[in-house]
């Protein structure tokens, strides 16, 4: 069994949830992928009642009261969602995450800080054609009363709205399909052939990297790599977040679904869609940011199946 999947530390007050180990151990048959592993942090999210105060999907923020809540005012595309009904749209909550939740490690935050707060648009704009999503960091300790989040516009599609969910972070160790250097797949071709000789039927981008909204790793990518460079300096962007309407599929859950979420007789799957969230057809938003310059700048790319 391949033990790089096991959870490990899942931060305060958050209950388990365990990714089953790989049925192989992916670098016993392809060593050199050993030097290509990144931790990423599943976040697991499951329908609750979460605060301001917790890490979550779709739930409350905690957002200083201070600080005016983020609106969209960009051009907005009706590809059968209909348009917004003010030309200031408010942001929608997407994920929380605090620092003491998740594995350490994994996510950098900038210095001062200790949540990570994503909003989305949830309409969809010109290019790329997904909710637009804005990403800030905030200390905490610094938040002395909570701004509300203002009512979402009636206008916006629920399926680009998610689900008030409580989450369950977990660490795992992904490697990277679309992402590996072309001239390393032809090198190590042979042995990715003995690895496919021993899972049948599986193939290996259906376990390198984790589906489902995950904080750091590799994108799990649909049709094909949506790297950003950054505006600024020029360099590639560092994946942050993705952002996926499921969190497994009827084929990828064999390999994604957390035990505590499988049948006792079948080991089936049980909840697959916890957010209600349906991005395009089924597909993925993925956020970038730069860690290389001051401001840590962001961009995203939407993709899907």
């Amino acid at each position: 069994m391949d033990d790089h999947l096991m959870g490990s530390d899942l931060g305060t007050g958050v209950a388990r949830r365990r990714t089953p180990p790989r049925p192989v151990d992916v670098v016993r048959f392809v060593p050199g992928l050993a030097a290509w592993a990144r931790d990423t942090v599943r976040l697991h999210p499951r329908r609750g009642v979460p605060s301001s105060t917790e890490s979550s999907v779709g739930g409350p923020l905690l957002w200083p009261v201070d600080e005016a809540w983020p609106v969209c005012t960009q051009t907005h595309q009706d590809l059968g969602s209909g348009l917004p009904s003010s030309s200031r749209v408010p942001m929608v909550p997407v994920v929380q995450a605090f620092r003491a939740d998740l594995p350490s490690g994994v996510v950098s935050f900038p210095e001062g800080t200790d949540v990570l707060q994503v909003l989305w648009c949830p309409f969809n704009h010109e290019f790329p054609a997904s909710p637009w999503p804005v990403v800030f960091w905030h200390d905490s300790a610094a938040v002395r009363a909570v701004l509300p989040a203002p009512p979402t516009d009636p206008a916006a599609a629920s399926r680009h709205v998610p689900a008030p969910c409580v989450v369950h972070p977990e660490r795992v160790t992904e490697y990277p399909s679309w992402d590996l250097p072309e001239d390393l797949a032809d090198a190590w071709q042979d042995d990715f052939r003995r690895l496919q000789e021993a899972i049948p039927l599986l193939p290996f981008s259906g376990f390198a990297e984790a589906p489902g909204i995950k904080i750091g790793g590799y994108p799990s990518w649909f049709t094909g790599q949506g790297w950003v460079d950054c505006q600024g300096c020029g360099r590639r962007m560092d994946h942050l977040l993705t952002v996926s309407s499921w969190e497994c599929d009827g084929a990828s859950w064999r390999i994604w679904l957390p035990l505590e979420d499988r049948d006792e007789d079948d080991g089936r799957a049980v909840p697959v869609d916890p957010t209600g969230l349906d991005v395009g057809s089924v597909g993925s938003v993925y956020i970038f940011e730069c860690r290389a310059c001051p401001e840590r700048p962001v961009a995203h790319w939407y993709d899907s199946d």
